[in-house]
């Protein structure tokens, strides 16, 4: 007896898209420049003294914290009731130097049809240090941010839907890319077209195993180590 193949559907194209929807980190910047471990350090400390544990347990909880619920942060505010303000000043307070203008990328951005906009678990300043250091600021209509999110972080649903309420954005015609194939099953349910960005494989980077996964999961419509190249191939011929 022949037994039936469910074939994967053809993934979703960009014809028709006219909002392009971009996270920020790992994202607009190759995962190698390790900006993020940075991030990642601060918060063990962060956690390691606000629950006077050490570091070792602190990184335990951190990484468990952030599996459960979106973000370390959203952890420590449900478990521990810390002030998401107090959190974010310090784990952003880094040194955002290792990032370099990025004109090409500007470019092809900037070329795009219709609306650019970012849609980060990080803050606002962050997100601003990070745009101003790539030299694509000006590329971007508006920055929705883990506060705008109402301290609700990626894949949680009601924030999707607050950032398309917000910024009156149809997901069906809008492209979503990101570097956790996890915050793109929301986007891809409600009918973006949707890109996951991955290491170029040429050089170490800092993240766990599970981050990595998901590239061949059936809401990742499109996968690119080169987000550059990947936009610059979307833009008709000259």
């Amino acid at each position: 007896m022949t037994q039936s193949v469910t074939q994967r559907p053809a993934p979703r194209r960009f014809g028709h898209v006219e909002t392009w929807v971009f996270d920020l980190d790992n994202t607009l910047y190759p995962h190698h420049v390790n900006l993020w471990q940075q991030v990642d350090g601060r918060i063990r400390d962060y956690v390691a003294g606000y629950l006077k544990v050490p570091a070792e347990e602190a990184f335990r909880i951190q990484k468990d914290y952030y599996r459960r619920y979106g973000t370390t942060m959203r952890g420590m505010m449900t478990e521990h009731g810390i002030k998401a303000d107090d959190f974010l000043s310090y784990v952003h307070a880094i040194d955002h130097s290792p990032l370099e203008p990025n004109p090409a990328m500007g470019a092809a951005i900037a070329a795009l049809p219709g609306r650019k906009l970012i849609l980060t678990n990080g803050s606002r300043d962050h997100a601003g240090a990070v745009l101003a250091r790539l030299g694509i600021a000006e590329q971007f209509e508006a920055v929705f941010d883990i506060v705008a999110a109402e301290l609700e972080p990626k894949p949680a649903l009601q924030t999707y839907r607050r950032f398309l309420d917000l910024h009156g954005v149809d997901p069906t015609r809008a492209a979503m890319f990101e570097d956790l194939a996890r915050n793109l099953v929301v986007p891809h349910d409600l009918g973006m077209t949707t890109v996951l960005v991955v290491p170029d494989g040429t050089r170490d980077v800092v993240r766990e195993d599970w981050e990595l996964e998901g590239r061949g999961a059936a809401h990742v419509d499109h996968v690119t180590d080169d987000l550059t190249g990947f936009l610059q191939g979307l833009l008709p011929a000259k």
